[in-house]
């Protein structure tokens, strides 16, 4: 049975010391400290799995959907994650309109160092997020990509690296934790951007 408890327990100063001196590589390839993503303002960071897990693409769709001006009026910086190669940061971002900075720790020292797990087992019940993403829709989302461009076939990242969300700085300080324990385990986007200290509107009732 997959494990429906998260992993919150809170970075050490130690973790996070370590980890701020690890780099993580932009679309190009160029290597940026991490710790430098969140020095000077209060940052959200979404670690994914893999490039090609449809649950992570949509949960990165939903991020994706929130204006822009909300996270700057709020002084929120959000920051995502990959643990594949940096070449696939930039069609990652066009399928889920992402407008925000992605980064790609393909050896995932940063990973470890954060003390995230691997599994490959789904969450209990499904989240929010990832609705349509039963087997038959993973499968057309794991060979999709790697169909039309046979290129980035490896590319994707460990297939059972699991990710967390963080939220960090300014400065050397984690103001939320939570490792993912399941594959489809990131906590729910309303709650983390009220953790952050966005404040969205209520959505929209359907007519």
């Amino acid at each position: 049975m997959a494990n429906a408890v998260p992993d919150t327990t809170t970075l050490t100063a130690e973790q996070l010391s370590v980890a701020a001196q690890l780099s993580v590589l932009d679309g190009s390839g160029k290597p940026v400290r991490f710790g430098t993503l969140y020095e000077d303002q209060r940052t959200l960071v979404v670690f994914i799995r893999h490039f090609w897990c449809p649950s992570c693409r949509d949960y990165v769709t939903q991020l994706g959907k929130i204006p822009v001006d909300a996270f700057t009026e709020a002084g929120v910086r959000l920051v995502v994650i990959g643990c594949g190669d940096p070449s696939m940061i930039k069609n990652y971002k066009e399928a889920t309109r992402l407008q925000h900075d992605m980064y790609a720790d393909p050896l995932r020292k940063l990973y470890d160092a954060l003390g995230t797990h691997t599994s490959l087992e789904k969450a209990p019940i499904t989240p929010t997020y990832g609705q349509d993403t039963g087997i038959l829709s993973s499968i057309k989302a794991i060979w999709k990509e790697p169909m039309l461009k046979p290129t980035v076939i490896g590319k994707q990242g460990k297939l059972d690296q699991l990710g967390a969300d963080l939220i960090l700085g300014p400065g050397q300080t984690c103001h939320y934790t939570r490792r993912m324990k399941n594959t489809q385990d990131h906590t729910p986007v309303t709650d983390l951007m009220s953790l952050a200290g966005l404040n969205l509107p209520p959505p929209s009732s359907p007519r």
